[in-house]
């Protein structure tokens, strides 16, 4: 398996090099391939089939200078702190372990290494519904998964030192989503390493999370491809750095 070394990028350049990891992984180009990113600037990403004015205040991402990229996997919006948050992508066959096949089983398979992490940081984790990892009860991870001829990509996040108050700003969550999660406001939701007494920096995280990748899959550091490169270009002028695809709902 490839493992694809820290890239910090805008967002529509990094939806767009999960998805051509993707194309090129169906088309049998690359291996299954495992990476790890940070936005910059700082971003929202929203599900595929989300309205993005409805889950995202517009007004507050523009004056804080948040760019908004639709992502092609489902799940809700996401706030990606640059100063606070590491993303994971896995691009993998669903013959690589049985667990694949099922869709719960494939998510906790595949943010596996998360939990570990947290746990070499002293944290105890564990998973919550379909694809959230929790401590003490409050989301610190989030994935989204979509699949392709046999291949899937998951995504998601870790939110080390994510700055709540402006994912509180920029996301917009209903009172009746709240309670349903039996709390009154998002910073009874969510928490951050920081938040439970653990402060680390991106340099420190990331090398955390790719240890554990490390030791639970059959990785070498490698580089996307100049096919993967020519997709990525193609992607963003078509898709994610098209207002027509962000905005379309």
């Amino acid at each position: 398996m490839r493992f694809i070394p820290l890239i910090v990028a805008r967002p529509e350049v990094q939806m767009a090099i999960d998805e051509a990891i993707l194309i090129a992984r169906s088309e049998g180009r690359v291996p299954d391939t495992v990476r790890l990113y940070v936005f910059k600037p700082s971003s929202v990403t929203i599900g595929r089939f989300q309205s993005v004015r409805y889950d995202v205040n517009l007004e507050k991402a523009k004056e804080l200078g948040i760019p908004v990229v639709r992502r092609i996997t489902g799940g809700g919006s996401v706030f990606h702190d640059e100063y606070g948050e590491i993303t994971y992508s896995v691009v993998i066959s669903e013959d690589y372990h049985p667990m694949l096949k099922n869709i719960q089983d494939s998510y906790r398979f595949l943010a596996g290494p998360l939990v570990d992490a947290l746990k070499d940081l002293g944290i105890e984790a564990e998973f919550s519904g379909l694809n959230d990892i929790v401590v003490r009860g409050k989301k610190i991870s989030g994935s989204a998964q979509t699949r392709r001829r046999g291949i899937i990509l998951q995504h998601g996040t870790l939110m080390y030192a994510t700055r709540l108050e402006i994912l509180g700003s920029v996301l917009k969550v209903s009172k009746e989503k709240l309670k349903d999660k039996g709390v009154k406001s998002i910073f009874e939701r969510v928490t951050t390493l920081e938040r439970e007494g653990i402060k680390v920096g991106r340099n420190e995280m990331y090398e955390v999370l790719r240890n554990s990748f490390f030791r639970a899959f059959p990785l070498d550091e490698g580089e996307l491809t100049e096919y993967e490169l020519e997709l990525v270009e193609k992607l963003i002028e078509e898709r994610y750095g098209n207002d027509k695809w962000n905005f379309q709902k």
